[in-house]
């Protein structure tokens, strides 16, 4: 299963509920997008980050 590189989120999974409160079972996925950043020791790493630690961390792309 894919994760977040930076914060850690992956798929959470749970109960879709309907007005007849039947459970059936769902996934929500996290918005992953694959970039390839810059590490410390000049190194160039391709990872999954989500959508929202893209924008907000500044990440060293290539």
């Amino acid at each position: 299963m894919a994760e977040c590189y930076v914060t850690g989120k992956k798929t959470l999974s749970g109960n879709k509920r309907s007005h007849a409160l039947n459970a059936t079972r769902r996934v929500w996925k996290s918005n992953l997008q694959t970039i390839r950043i810059k590490l410390e020791d000049g190194t160039v790493k391709k990872v999954k980050v989500s959508a929202r630690a893209l924008k907000k961390h500044n990440l060293e792309r290539v």
